[in-house]
């Protein structure tokens, strides 16, 4: 880039600055400039803390994600006879818990609901959603091709949002990079291959939720669920629901209606939790071995409850049932009664170049 287009791009971090919002157009342009390395790296985290501080909106949201998806994403097409599902969430969170969303994933699809996943692995936590799931024996450097043949034999895959396979222009090379929450870990978190219209999305902050759901209608999604868990007596937080304080929520539903509802564990027959209760272990090894166990049902209370509370918002999502508590028991069942292992099994079978050596790996920590 000249140092006439680096000025321009320095005018548009001033305007942040000064708390001017930026339109969809220019968000998507100025995402472009960053993917395609064409400023400053200096630039490009000044552009992104700015925008942070101002705050996004809907429609900067948007073109970050139209940027990300145009540009940087490998698209796939699922053979399904129902819609697929994503649930994930932004990372960047205050608190960071165990892999809830993982956990949830996998007894959703225990349920029958195919599972398109788009994670990370961890920047700010002991361990992110790719990292677990390659701690349990799947195959997380495999082709976005691999991936969807997953979902269609397991009902569940998982694109590694950090992969030049997913994502081969610059993504990686800029999550990485970023310690902080930015308009990128939600157009990212977006940007799936499979392009589901279906989904349950935690963000890091409560402000961030109507912004989101804005978006996500804009960009396709017919029903989700986007959701920022509290925790009593705390000023933190997760971006899952939580079984240790309120959970904000929005619906979006196809009639293009955005429903505000909260989410109290009490009130559901989940008792409210200490919240270091869903912490995770000090290293990778310790965590595998326990989340496995979580998954052949060899863990009662808080872990449980926060699993079962997740997955059973992705079944009510899905329209697989009609209100969150008849989801939680869905979830429970499917968790119980071995089918959520099972699902873990073929998950690790199906999305890997070598699934004996995957097999082996996850049933050594069980």
């Amino acid at each position: 880039m000249s140092t006439a287009e680096d000025k321009e791009f320095g005018s548009i971090i001033s305007r942040l600055i000064l708390k001017e919002d930026l339109t969809r157009k220019e968000a998507k342009q100025a995402f472009i400039t960053i993917l395609s390395d064409q400023t400053t790296q200096m630039q490009q985290g000044a552009f992104l803390a700015a925008l942070t501080a101002k705050g996004e909106t809907a429609r900067e949201v948007a073109g970050s994600w139209e940027a990300i998806y145009d540009l940087d994403t490998t698209k796939v097409e699922i053979k399904s006879n129902v819609p697929v599902v994503e649930n994930s969430g932004t990372g960047m969170d205050t608190f960071k818990t165990f892999n809830i969303s993982t956990a949830a994933s996998i007894i959703a699809a225990a349920g029958g609901i195919p599972m398109a996943r788009h994670g990370a692995r961890a920047i700010t936590s002991v361990c992110g959603t790719v990292d677990m799931a390659e701690a349990l024996g799947v195959d997380v450097e495999c082709t976005a091709k691999t991936v969807a043949k997953s979902i269609e034999a397991s009902n569940l895959g998982l694109f590694n949002g950090m992969s030049p396979h997913i994502h081969p222009m610059a993504l990686g090379r800029i999550l990485s990079q970023i310690y902080f929450g930015s308009t990128l870990n939600i157009a990212a978190s977006l940007a799936n291959p499979a392009l589901p219209t279906i989904g349950v999305r935690g963000v890091y902050s409560k402000g961030m939720i109507l912004p989101v759901a804005k978006v996500m209608q804009q960009i396709g999604y017919k029903s989700a669920i986007v959701l920022y868990g509290s925790i009593d007596d705390s000023d933190k937080g997760m971006d899952e629901a939580s079984v240790c304080g309120t959970t904000h929520c929005i619906k979006i539903s196809e009639n293009g209606e955005l429903n505000e509802f909260t989410i109290h564990p009490v009130k559901l027959g989940l008792q409210a939790k200490d919240y270091q209760a869903l912490a995770p272990e000090n290293d990778l090894d310790s965590e595998a071995k326990r989340f496995a166990g979580l998954i052949a049902n060899k863990e009662d209370g808080p872990r449980k409850d926060a699993a079962i509370l997740n997955a059973g918002l992705i079944y009510y999502a899905a329209g697989e049932v009609s209100s969150v508590d008849e989801g939680i028991e869905k979830a429970a069942q499917a968790l119980e009664n071995g089918k959520a292992f099972q699902t873990l099994e073929k998950w690790v079978a199906s999305q890997n170049s070598n699934p004996k050596r995957g097999l082996e790996k996850l049933h050594r920590l069980v």
